[in-house]
């Protein structure tokens, strides 16, 4: 019996790595076609890139991989008649079985470390290449397209000579109050410096449209953005892009924030009834109290969430392999095709809608943070019950 184990075992590896190998190298070059297209990308930021989105390639393609080789090899086994053979000897196919749930535990926690590092490190690099490069791409997609836009503002130019923007017509949106406004200049010059987060527009002989008003500006004016406001985008992250070590300190941090808002709130509400102070509980003020109060719990639901759904996408790789290695033997074709996706269909109807909306209503706080494993454990239950349909049949 452990010739046999053996021989399955490293039969699935085997086609597992292979598999991985391929998939994540197709997958690896979609992800860095996305991001060149979408920022305009060149050769040097995309070579920075690289490290950090291989573990993004590789946290969709681990678990698929893993089926792949669980079906293809238990099909072809079961095909070739080797599980009739081993129960005409008195053998369970569960010799064969185990082994590869084994192996689909211990690559189950490397998905989680995946996981955990495309997310924390993999997202926070490309997010810091892209910043880091913002002058390069602008300036490139400038030459090419004569446009440049971000959620902040939008760049027209007639042409660019060297550094210099060439009849600039720059769009800001409106953002924390302010107006929008158009600005036409001369020429201008982009720089950016990473050290000091902020962007630096030098314009020549501007004009500028606010509100109505036009502002005209002879000789040189220079205006400086932050980083974060010029793309648009905050430098906060989500409970999304946490490490797993960061969620604890954080969850408890966040506690300790609602605790002083609650407690603020319960002395401010008994201090005006004490004195009489009713003015003091006025309604804009106190709702707004309330939504940074609601805020802040959904928060909370998020953070508790998140380690949940980390650990629970990265058990697919056992769920898949429970329900992969005995559909493959029961259907007895050495068809790859066909046995994938006859294995992933039950997986695309029950687990993803189930994590998709348990994973919605826990980070609403609807429902405890650890229904986010239901998916698994339908998955786990199918995988059983076929798993006794192959050893009993």
């Amino acid at each position: 019996m452990r010739i046999l184990t053996r021989y399955i075992l490293w039969e699935v590896i085997g086609v597992f790595l292979a598999t991985l190998a391929t998939m994540t190298a197709f997958m690896f070059v979609a992800l860095i076609g996305k991001e060149a297209v979408e920022n305009g990308l060149g050769l040097t930021p995309i070579l920075r890139m690289l490290p950090y989105m291989l573990p993004q390639a590789m946290q969709f393609t681990v678990p698929g991989a893993l089926l792949m080789a669980a079906t293809s090899v238990f099909g072809r086994v079961s095909a070739l008649n080797e599980v009739v053979a081993i129960k005409a000897l008195g053998i369970s196919p569960m010799v064969l079985i185990w082994p590869v749930i084994a192996l689909g535990a211990a690559v189950s926690f490397l998905a989680v470390a995946v996981n955990d590092v495309a997310v924390s490190w993999g997202d926070g690099g490309v997010r810091r290449v892209i910043v880091e490069s913002l002058e390069d791409i602008a300036y490139g997609r400038l030459r090419t397209v004569r446009s440049f836009s971000t959620d902040r503002l939008k760049v027209n130019v007639q042409a660019v000579a060297g550094h210099q923007l060439i009849g600039p017509i720059i769009q800001l949106s409106a953002s924390d109050g302010k107006a929008p406004s158009i600005i036409k200049a001369d020429a201008a010059e982009l720089h950016a410096d990473v050290a000091t987060n902020a962007m630096t527009i030098r314009l020549f002989n501007p004009e500028a449209e606010i509100s109505g008003w036009t502002i005209t500006h002879p000789g040189e004016f220079v205006q400086s953005f932050a980083l974060d406001e010029f793309t648009g985008r905050t430098g906060n992250r989500t409970p999304s892009y946490y490490a797993l070590r960061e969620i604890g300190p954080a969850t408890e941090k966040q506690l300790g924030v609602i605790a002083t808002m609650e407690q603020e709130m319960a002395a401010d509400a008994g201090a005006a009834l004490a004195w009489g102070r009713l003015d003091t509980l006025d309604k804009t003020q106190w709702e707004k109290r309330e939504r940074e109060l609601t805020s802040s719990t959904q928060w909370l639901h998020r953070l508790r969430t998140e380690p949940c759904r980390r650990w629970s996408n990265g058990f697919t790789c056992l769920g898949f392999v429970l329900i992969g290695a005995p559909l493959a033997i029961r259907r007895r074709s050495a068809e790859f095709w066909g046995s994938f996706f006859i294995c992933f269909l039950p997986i695309l109807i029950l687990y993803y809608p189930m994590l998709v909306v348990s994973v919605d209503f826990a980070k609403d706080g609807i429902i405890p943070p650890q229904t986010v494993w239901l998916g698994n454990i339908v998955l786990a239950g199918l995988g059983y019950w076929l798993v006794r349909r192959v050893v009993r049949f």
